[in-house]
């Protein structure tokens, strides 16, 4: 760039600290509109990003990724934690002080079409940053505009333009050159190939890239798509309901995933390989609000790899059927032929415990005598329609440490894991699948 302003002082890394973040939204009710809950969209997210690098936040739509970024940048306000910038504390900043953060910190948003005015010329989106900071010479913004439009593959003249004139690839360049005008040290990239077609994506991935190496801006790179975070991403951390549950070398994390919400993840991304096999699914397709979340291991109640009660002897793939028998009957996730029977004091037609145990593909009889009773007495309350006091026999019969306590973050290579099947004092039921699951105990 032939011109750029500001300008940070060299400093050690990491460039971006943020500790026990949380960012909480009340639900409020009545006239007088009290808070009678909470929506925990980021609740006590931890991670660092060093200069010059790619790290990025995957998960579910709904897991929370872009709320914590926006609440890293200070444009949703946190309720809780700490965020440190370049080793200066951020958490608390206002006016000016606030500002000159913002200006070393810029955003690209998911959808090029929501970034600009349809009124503003290209170099007038583009210049508007350093307008802002006050930069008062329209000749001297206009040279920069210029210059950063051609990095970005551009040409000078595309400054004269109105948005609705490019490709939505084009326009997703013009973004990348509108966040680099203040010459930041981080940019939050939020989705930025999502609204794009394959080869485009990877044109503006090419481009982010070469951004980053040169002029070593770090990049926090939001999305759902794995693919993409394989490609672009050195570290990432994987979010669900509001936690980060895996967070490590990219590299590492997707070739040998340590959570089960990671596996899940990577199972549900399709291939064209004959070779590759379904890592995971979850017991179920219900996610939970985050204003209710799960109480324990939030992955609880969907989690293939479950921990089963210390005194049931079953099979891994027997425990699995039960545990996705408990949790469905929980979440009302009922197979049609049972669904009939919801709400009725009477027996339906047709329905009886043993049509109860096929449709959840359950054997006529469990090799363990408790985990059978407990069984039973769920399939008859079912078959009389009785869902209430299934779900609580169920949850009686079969408790598990995954839904009584919240597990902390473990490490597994390098990598921190909150899971606990990492936690030595919990003893953990093996999993029966080629890819062995190693616990410290």
């Amino acid at each position: 760039m032939s011109e750029r302003i500001g300008g940070a002082d060299e400093r050690s890394d990491p460039l971006l600290e943020v500790e026990d973040l949380e960012t909480h939204f009340p639900i409020t009710r009545g006239f007088l509109r009290r808070e009678v809950g909470r929506v925990r969209a980021v609740d006590g997210v931890s991670f660092r990003i060093d200069r010059g690098e790619t790290f990025g936040l995957v998960g579910e739509s709904g897991s929370g990724k872009t709320t914590t970024a926006l609440s890293a940048l200070r444009l949703e306000e946190p309720t809780g934690g700490e965020i440190r910038f370049d080793g200066e504390s951020v958490t608390d900043l206002s006016g000016a002080d606030l500002r000159a953060f913002r200006r070393r910190a810029q955003l690209i948003v998911q959808d090029p079409n929501d970034a600009f005015n349809p009124r503003m010329t290209v170099g007038e989106a583009v210049a508007e940053p350093l307008a802002l900071h006050g930069m008062n010479d329209a000749e001297r913004r206009r040279r920069i505009v210029a210059d950063l439009l051609e990095r970005v593959g551009l040409a000078a003249d595309d400054a004269d333009r109105y948005p609705h004139e490019f490709s939505g690839g084009e326009k997703q360049r013009i973004a990348i050159a509108r966040a680099l005008v203040l010459n930041p040290d981080l940019i939050v990239a939020d989705e930025p190939t999502s609204a794009l077609d394959g080869r485009v994506q990877s044109d503006v991935l090419a481009l982010l890239d070469d951004v980053r190496r040169e002029f070593d801006v770090a990049v926090l790179f939001i999305s759902h798509d794995i693919d993409v975070v394989r490609q672009f991403c050195d570290r990432l951390a994987v979010m669900y309901l509001g936690e980060i549950v895996e967070r490590g070398p990219t590299a590492e994390v997707l070739n040998d995933p340590a959570h089960p919400y990671t596996r899940v993840l990577l199972g549900s991304v399709p291939s064209l390989d004959p070779s590759d096999r379904e890592l995971a699914r979850p017991l179920t397709d219900s996610v939970p609000e985050p204003s209710d979340p799960p109480a324990g291991c939030r992955f609880h109640p969907r989690c293939p790899d479950v921990i089963a009660p210390a005194d049931v002897d079953l099979e891994p793939d027997l425990w699995r059927t039960v545990a996705a028998f408990r949790f469905s009957v929980r979440t009302g996730e009922l197979p049609p032929e049972i669904d009939a029977a919801r709400g009725t004091e009477d027996p339906e037609p047709g329905i009886d415990e043993t049509t109860v145990r096929e449709a959840f593909d359950l054997p006529g009889e469990l090799p363990d005598d408790r985990a059978e009773e407990g069984v039973a007495a769920a399939a008859e309350a079912i078959a009389r329609g009785d869902l209430d006091a299934a779900t609580d026999t169920l949850a009686e019969a079969f408790p598990t440490v995954c839904g009584r306590e919240s597990p902390a973050d473990g490490d597994r290579h390098e990598r921190q894991v909150r899971c606990h099947r990492y936690d030595s004092a919990v003893e953990a039921t093996p999993r029966s699948s080629s890819r062995t699951l190693e616990t410290d105990g």
